[in-house]
């Protein structure tokens, strides 16, 4: 594959996926490959040890965020309201006959929102929202014709609703600081009201990395040359969120969409997006598999929390596994340590949530079911010591061993338990697998 310019401009690369050489396909390996029992394949849609996948709203995130991307199906079921004869019934009476019970908008092909939005198809429910390709009846010369309109849910709590408000003032702050669209965020186009519900006018894009995963990369990956690619554009992103002062929270492969020729990458969905400061410490902020062991034990975070999804999206496109496919936030922290050794005892000190997997004197204790099934797991316990992401990733034919191994270091650098020492995104954009110095 050769890489076209990325990063700050759009110029499109030779990043094709038909293509014979240039392609973003690995070869399988004519040897055996020793990372084939890592983790859990990537197209399995972020299912753990128990085959979960669940959600959460934006105010108590009373349980773990797995399918908020705005492509996903729902796996909640928002509380029911009251129905009488087929009709919708809130606190304020009777409402037209336009929402489903759980207070998704019920769209028709062919429908116009907001008097110039034509639907010509939909693209599924997320947690908040339901999401459909448009058709501009009144694009300018400039303007896309083909859009993405995020419906947001207008459910009796009104969480969703406020939701969709604060991404929608998420989504606008990074398009103002970037009017050259040059810095891998989803483009925001406009918002509109439309029967109750908010509406989010976004670029249409062709497809998220857990799709290019499954299609070109299930069980081995795509190759290093587009996950290098790849790695910079999102570098890219992490750099604009924390210019302004934005946690995206939920990066994962889901929320990471492409264009038609698989060379154009952006960040998207930001329904759980936060300003970066003191926020509320709660242990089920970021989708689990992705989710920082910081956020597990209630420490403050920052833009760290991030940059740790990202690196189990990078591990994951170049294995087509899934890093840490914990059941729980205690598998998690095992998975953690396992990988890297143990947390260093002044982090855990420090941590709102530590003695909920930790005994008085920081010994780990295991809660999760699936790991107490396994006959070794007390003398594991005493015999952490870090192996590296090296150990889970290996070689494939054709492979630039060299490029290679910077990746390795790269992902090394980013997996550090403590966050005050993980690479930096500044750090990430100057390393030799970016740079290639």
């Amino acid at each position: 594959m050769v890489e076209g310019k990325i990063g700050n401009n759009h110029e499109p690369s030779n990043m094709n996926v038909n293509g014979n050489s240039n392609t973003v396909r690995k070869s399988h390996p004519t040897q055996p490959n020793i990372s084939i029992n890592l983790g859990v394949s990537g197209d399995q849609r972020t299912k753990g040890y128990s085959g979960f996948e669940e959600s959460i709203p934006m105010s108590g995130r009373s349980s773990d965020i797995l399918s908020g991307d705005i492509f996903g199906v729902s796996p909640i079921r928002v509380p029911k309201s009251g129905n009488l004869n087929g009709m919708h019934i809130r606190k304020n009476g009777l409402r037209d006959n336009w929402d489903d019970e759980d207070g998704y908008y019920k769209y028709h092909l062919g429908e116009v929102l907001g008097g110039r939005y034509r639907i010509t198809a939909g693209y599924g429910k997320g947690v908040f929202s339901t999401v459909v390709q448009a058709k501009d009846l009144k694009a300018g010369k400039n303007d896309p014709e083909e859009v993405a309109i995020k419906i947001i849910c207008n459910d009796d709590t009104k969480e969703r609703y406020k939701s969709g408000k604060r991404e929608a003032s998420v989504l606008e702050k990074l398009s103002n600081a970037d009017r050259e669209d040059r810095r891998h965020c989803v483009r925001f186009i406009s918002s509109f009201m439309y029967r109750d519900h908010p509406c989010l006018v976004l670029e249409s894009l062709h497809m998220n990395l857990r799709e290019v995963i499954k299609k070109f990369g299930r069980d081995i990956g795509l190759k290093l040359t587009a996950v290098r690619t790849y790695s910079k554009q999102l570098f890219n992103a992490l750099k604009h969120l924390k210019c302004c002062s934005i946690l995206h929270c939920d990066i994962k492969p889901d929320n990471i969409l492409v264009n038609g020729s698989k060379s154009l990458l952006k960040l998207c969905d930001f329904g759980s997006a936060l300003s970066a400061g003191r926020n509320d410490i709660t242990p089920v902020l970021v989708s689990r598999f992705y989710r920082a062991p910081e956020i597990i034990l209630g420490l403050p975070y920052d833009h760290a929390l991030d940059m740790w999804s990202v690196g189990c999206c990078l591990f994951e496109l170049y294995t087509g596994k899934i890093l840490f496919p914990g059941g729980t936030n205690n598998g998690m922290l095992w998975l953690h340590m396992e990988l890297k050794g143990p947390f260093p005892k002044k982090m855990l000190r420090k941590g709102a949530f530590t003695s909920q997997h930790f005994d008085h004197e920081l010994n780990f204790h295991v809660t999760d079911e699936n790991l107490m099934m396994k006959k070794a797991v007390n003398k594991l316990l005493m015999n952490f010591k870090s192996k590296g992401v090296g150990s889970k990733i290996s070689s494939f034919p054709g492979e630039d061993l060299k490029l290679l191994s910077r990746f390795k270091d790269l992902l090394e650098k980013i997996f550090v338990l403590d966050p005050e020492k993980r690479l930096t995104v500044s750090q990430a954009l100057g390393h030799p697998f970016i740079t290639g110095e």
